[in-house]
């Protein structure tokens, strides 16, 4: 009991997303307190040094997780298309972009179901998303231009509510893009 205890009082001064580092700054064996926080169902692992503190915290949302694992990134593509309701599908990956250079599917995570993806983005490309809650997500004219820019295509074209976004601010956007990019976007209706 005095060890559940001493787990609990060392879980407290964890946040929701934590690295093992953090872990070393409350506990002097950070791979044994890990280890048994985990078999008691306290915390949960992303992947490698990674971790959520489900007990205290609960779970985050699966926007929050991706850009804590491959920081600084922002949810973009299909993800945020769909949150922004530009696109009403259901995506099963979540992207996110970011400046890391770990990315690519053998670098992907499942996180609730949902399948986490990192896409590596140029620094002049690695803007228009805002911050919610405790993520960053693309803005709307941004998602479409980075669907274009990592899928080649929109997703179901006709299925999409373009009217939301704002022309003008997309046409900016895309001047930062290569050419091809700016080649595919969806006409005006």
């Amino acid at each position: 009991m005095d060890e559940l205890k001493s787990t609990l009082k060392r879980l407290k001064f964890l946040p929701t997303l934590f690295r093992k580092v953090d872990v070393e700054k409350v506990s002097p064996h950070a791979a044994v307190f890990l280890s048994r926080a985990m078999q008691k169902g306290l915390v949960y692992r992303l992947n490698r040094g990674n971790y959520v503190n489900s007990f205290l915290c609960g779970f985050p949302r699966v926007e929050e997780v991706a850009c804590f694992l491959r920081p600084p990134a922002y949810v973009t593509c299909e993800w945020a298309l769909n949150y922004h309701g530009i696109s009403l599908q259901s995506p099963y990956a979540c992207t996110a972009a970011t400046l890391s250079t770990a990315v690519g599917k053998n670098r992907s995570v499942e996180y609730q179901g949902v399948v986490i993806e990192f896409s590596m983005i140029s620094p002049s490309l690695f803007f228009g998303f805002t911050r919610v809650d405790q993520y960053y997500i693309a803005t709307p004219e941004k998602a479409v231009l980075d669907t274009l820019y990592f899928r080649k295509s929109l997703p179901a074209v006709d299925e999409l509510d373009l009217d939301s976004i704002d022309r003008s601010r997309l046409q900016e956007m895309a001047e930062k893009y290569p050419s091809t990019v700016k080649k595919r976007l969806p006409r005006s209706n």
